[in-house]
């Protein structure tokens, strides 16, 4: 008598199949975990450096060609109205600010609150920029001291400002919006800056934490010298 192919057999060779390709499956979807992870890490940061230096490199040519509606009022939202400068973070160092604080925006550099005053102006004048990912302007955030000096140039004057606050030590909800009023005066009684009216103050705000944080990290200074520009 012909031996019999029982049906355990075939069952057990379905779920190996089933199994094997259950297991492609995960593998495919890790490595598309991955790539978007190393997308959002590596990749964006590349892009966004390489659009830093074509916008730095684009501003300056306007510059060089002057007009007065290129002054940081004038400009529109979307658009880079100065070049940041921190010396803490090396000589090479400069990195665009465009109006308006946009996911879109910061992906290009620093992003300028545009109710909050112009560079120079008295009143706050706001930035924010990413820690990590998309050109990462502000990584080092956490190095900056008290007395150290943030560069602003725009198409006419050059201004120095000085840090008055350790980014370390306040750090805030995303819902502190107090840091961006003209004088921002801390709820809880921590760093601040001082308490005299018709300051010309700079504040800069990122992510507190390298990975997703709702925290806020912020730094308070003041403007300590105007350079005018040579024309031409």
């Amino acid at each position: 008598m012909a031996p019999m192919v029982t049906r355990r057999g075939s069952d057990g060779w379905q779920r190996a199949r089933v199994a094997f390709w259950s297991g492609i499956t995960l593998i495919l979807a890790g490595l598309v975990v991955l790539g978007y992870v190393g997308w959002q890490f590596w990749g964006t940061t590349w892009v966004s450096k390489r659009d830093q230096r074509e916008i730095t490199s684009s501003l300056q040519k306007q510059w060089t060609e002057g007009g007065d509606r290129l002054q940081p009022k004038y400009v529109p939202k979307g658009k880079a109205s100065a070049l940041i400068r921190i010396p803490r973070f090396g000589k090479k160092y400069v990195v665009p600010v465009l109006e308006g604080t946009s996911p879109g925006i910061l992906a290009k550099g620093y992003g300028h609150f545009t109710k909050s005053a112009d560079p120079g102006e008295v009143g706050n004048y706001a930035l924010a920029a990413h820690r990590v990912t998309h050109g990462e302007p502000l990584r080092r955030m956490p190095d900056l001291r008290p007395r150290d000096a943030v560069v602003v140039e725009t198409v006419d004057t050059t201004f120095t400002y000085r840090l008055d606050t350790d980014p370390r030590k306040l750090v805030i909800p995303f819902t502190g919006t107090w840091v961006l009023d003209p004088l921002p005066r801390n709820p809880d009684g921590g760093p601040q800056p001082a308490q005299r009216q018709g300051q010309r103050l700079i504040t800069l705000t990122t992510c507190s934490e390298l990975f997703h944080t709702d925290n806020r990290m912020i730094a308070f200074g003041h403007l300590v010298k105007a350079t005018p520009k040579a024309s031409g």
